[in-house]
């Protein structure tokens, strides 16, 4: 791997159907580290957050297949090895390991779940001991760490001579775990991550032992939550990608438990199973995300029909003053029905609101009055008065009325949005007019400042409607807004097609 190359990252691990640990978890926690991830399946698991239900081991010549796929055609930056089950597992995927051996090795020794289920069988536990002689680093729990130590033979000698830290971390580990996890680092002649995530305290202490007696503690504050499914898996895959980009095991430590610091801070929210239920494996991707919102998302849905809009005969008519004035009355004539439909709706969402909200949607129905009585001074002196409803506008109407009736202030706030946001943003096209020109004080109205802000105190309105909304309310808001916008095109199409 050379240069910005995308970490290329295997796992090979068991299933969790329901996402949260195993191969799934693994996938995610690579993804989450800008990895590419692939999988391998050594067993299927029926387990969900209370527990483990069953476990189906496939033929291990499947899995030889599976693992040739992938070595056959795919270069391997790292590979984290997960649940293996049994001997028979264990010495297919040591075999392999020994054949390709990629640059990074990450030996997770799944033997027991978070809920305490037993995941890998005595005989597979002795069998991993050649395994651990291919892998760069092993990430035990502390139990699991017991059981590797009690693998390695006395642990009478394993702490003399140890380095006791570089100064680079708080020393808090204990004695008993430093021993044990250098033992295991010895013995195999491999990196022990020995976590502390189900050790008591204000701190999880995760503690990386080296052969050579080097200690680094690891230390973030404990996070109080019970969601913590995966914990293990996401953390050993969030460390071979980043190892196999960082170049350094103590960047990719830290840089990983600071990920699984923020993944657990997030995990109460997913609302995942009724046990112990996942990480949030997205929730550092989805910090750094810009902030979007709904109505942005239903904006960018009409860019198409936005553009139509801007580019209709009637809208390049008006801002090169080429428009004739009778089509510009007929269409002021639509204006001041749809306007007088507009102020009722409005003031039912004023009516169904409380607050700043009820006083901006009542302020906003007067102005709708104000701008009806007006048109007919300003520029109709009179004229088109008894002009029928154009069917167009009719349709607009209905549509409106449709929204209405639904009885949601949600989705009729987002029927009456882009009447705001469309004449602001045609405002912000048609620009400023040079002197003379006929229809200044139209396009002025257009990109008027204090419309602008109107529309701006809309939009925030909606959006925190869409937010508070179940995402059944939060559809309905969106085809609202999506038809509403089609209907200002067509409600600008209308006076250069009627005829």
């Amino acid at each position: 791997m050379t240069g910005a190359q995308i970490p290329r990252v295997l796992s090979i691990a068991g299933t969790d159907p329901t996402g949260g640990a195993g191969l799934q978890a693994d996938l995610k926690a690579i993804a989450a580290q800008d990895g590419y991830g692939m999988g391998v399946v050594t067993a299927l698991v029926a387990q969900n957050t209370r527990g483990v239900r069953s476990v189906h081991v496939p033929d291990v010549a499947f899995l030889r297949e599976q693992l040739d796929a992938v070595s056959d055609d795919v270069t391997i930056d790292a590979v984290k090895v997960g649940m293996l089950g049994t001997a028979e597992v264990v010495r297919t995927v040591t075999a392999w390991l020994r054949e390709h051996r990629p640059p990074v090795v990450v030996v997770d020794p799944v033997m027991v779940a978070t809920s305490g289920d037993r995941l890998l069988d005595e005989d597979a536990s002795a069998a991993m001991a050649e395994l651990f002689g291919l892998a760069d680093l092993v990430t035990p729990n502390r139990a699991e760490l017991v059981v590797l130590a009690g693998l390695a033979g006395p642990a009478a000698d394993a702490g003399r001579g140890s380095d006791t830290g570089t100064g680079t971390g708080p020393a808090t580990a204990h004695a008993d775990t430093v021993a044990a996890a250098t033992l295991v680092a010895r013995t195999w002649d491999v990196l022990v991550l020995a976590k502390g995530g189900h050790d008591d305290g204000d701190t999880s202490d995760d503690v990386l032992v080296s052969p050579a007696g080097h200690v680094r503690t690891f230390s973030a504050r404990r996070v109080a939550t019970t969601n913590t499914h995966g914990t293990g898996c996401s953390l050993s895959s969030a460390i071979a990608t980043r190892m196999a980009r960082d170049g350094d095991w103590e960047l990719a430590v830290g840089g990983a438990k600071a990920w699984l610091t923020r993944a657990l801070e997030g995990a109460d929210a997913l609302g995942v199973g009724g046990g112990n239920g996942p990480i949030d494996h997205g929730a550092v991707t989805r910090d750094a995300l810009p902030a979007s919102s709904w109505t942005d998302r239903w904006w960018d849905d009409v860019a198409e029909v936005l553009q139509e809009t801007i580019d209709c005969t009637f809208l390049v008519g008006l801002r090169d003053g080429t428009l004739d004035t009778a089509v510009f009355e007929s269409y002021l004539a639509q204006d001041v029905h749809y306007l007088r439909a507009y102020e009722r709706h409005l003031s039912t969402l004023a009516s169904w609101s409380t607050g700043d909200a009820a006083a901006f949607w009542a302020a906003s129905a007067a102005g709708c009055a104000d701008e009806a009585r007006d048109l007919h001074h300003r520029r109709l002196a009179g004229a088109h008065a008894d002009d029928p409803v154009h069917p167009t506008c009719a349709g607009y109407l209905a549509h409106l009325q449709e929204a209405a009736d639904s009885g949601s202030a949600a989705v009729l706030a987002a029927a009456v949005l882009p009447c705001f946001r469309v004449y602001a943003w045609v405002g912000t096209q048609l620009g400023v007019t040079p002197p003379g020109h006929p229809f200044a004080d139209w396009i002025g109205a257009y990109g008027d400042p204090g419309f602008a802000a109107a529309s701006a105190t809309a939009t925030t309105r909606v959006d925190r409607l869409a937010a508070a909304a179940t995402p059944a309310e939060r559809g309905r808001m969106a085809r609202a807004f999506r038809r509403s916008a089609a209907w200002e095109l067509a409600f600008f199409r209308m006076p250069t097609e009627a005829g």
